[in-house]
C-alpha cells in the first residue's frame, strides 16, 4: 500500500457506481479506508465493491437514492453499524445535462436539485453527528466549474452546484469550532460517461460555450486524477483547509 492516510477510517461515498465516484471509492480503499459506497445503479455499485475487494480493500454498500432522506438514513446507519463509525463523507452523486432552457421541464429541474443539492443536505444531516465524534471528521462535496459562473445551456445544473458551494461554506463555518471540516472540489470536464450529457450541440451558440473548453485541446481529466484531489481535501494533509473551493480545471476558468 503506497499511501495509508485513511487506515481504519470509514468513508461514505455517494455516486460510486462509475466514473469519479468509483475512482474515489477505490482510491480511499487503496489507502486503507473502510469504504461504504452507494448509488442508484445496482449493477454498477456491485462492480465497484467487487473491484475494491479484489484489490484487497474493505468495502460494503448498496443501492441508495440520495434524493430520499429515508434511504440515506438507512445507508449511513448500516455503514456506522458495520464499520463502527464514520470519518469522511464524500458527495459525488449528481445528475444533469446540457439543454436549452425552454427544453427543461419542471420535473427535470426538481430532480437535478433533489440529487445535486438536497442529496448532500440529506447525507450531511444524517452523517454529521457521527462525523463530529471523530478526530479529523470531514466532508468533501463535488461541485463544478459551473458553480463558479453562469453556464449557458445548464441553468439547473449550475444552480444546484452553486448552491452546493455555499451550503458547504456554511457547514464549514458553523462546525469549525467543533473540529469538523467541509470543503468542495470544483472540477472541469472529467472523462466519464456523465460528460457525454454536456457535449456541445449544433444548435448551441458557439460564443456561449467556448469558455468551458479546456485551454489544452481535448484535455479532460481522468477520474483517478480528480479523485486524488478529493482524497487530499479529506486527509490530514489538508487539515488547515476548511470552507474552501478547490478549483481543479487545468486553467479552464483562468
Amino acid at each position: 500500500m503506497q499511501n495509508a492516510r485513511f487506515t481504519d477510517r470509514v468513508v461514505f461515498v455517494t455516486g460510486a457506481a462509475s466514473g469519479l465516484g468509483r475512482a474515489t471509492a477505490k482510491l480511499f480503499a487503496g489507502e486503507g479506508a473502510k469504504v461504504y459506497a452507494v448509488d442508484i445503479n445496482e449493477t454498477g455499485i456491485g462492480e465497484t465493491l467487487a473491484a475494491i475487494r479484489d484489490g484487497g480493500g474493505t468495502a460494503s454498500g448498496g443501492v441508495c437514492d440520495v434524493a430520499e432522506l429515508d434511504a440515506v438514513r438507512g445507508a449511513i446507519t448500516r455503514a456506522v453499524e458495520q464499520f463502527g463509525g464514520l470519518h469522511v463523507l464524500v458527495n459525488v452523486a449528481a445528475v444533469g445535462r446540457a439543454a436549452r432552457f425552454e427544453e427543461i421541464e419542471a420535473e427535470e429541474w426538481r430532480r437535478v436539485l433533489a440529487v445535486n443539492l438536497s442529496g448532500p443536505f440529506h447525507t450531511t444531516k444524517v452523517a454529521i453527528a457521527h462525523l463530529l465524534k471523530q478526530r479529523g471528521g470531514n466532508i468533501v462535496n463535488v461541485a463544478s466549474t459551473a458553480a463558479m459562473r453562469g453556464q449557458a445551456y445548464a441553468p439547473h445544473y449550475a444552480a444546484s452546484k452553486a448552491g452546493l458551494v455555499n451550503f458547504t461554506r456554511s457547514i464549514a463555518l458553523e462546525y469549525a469550532s467543533r473540529g469538523l471540516r467541509a470543503n468542495c472540489i470544483s472540477p472541469a470536464g472529467i472523462a466519464t460517461p456523465f460528460l457525454k450529457g454536456f457535449m456541445p450541440r449544433e444548435d448551441f451558440e458557439e460564443q456561449l460555450i467556448n469558455y468551458i473548453r479546456p485551454p489544452v485541446p481535448h484535455q479532460y481529466w481522468k477520474p483517478e486524477e480528480m479523485a486524488a484531489g478529493i482524497a487530499f481535501l479529506a486527509s490530514d494533509d489538508a487539515k488547515m483547509i476548511n470552507g474552501a473551493v478547490l478549483v481543479a480545471d487545468g486553467g479552464t476558468l483562468a
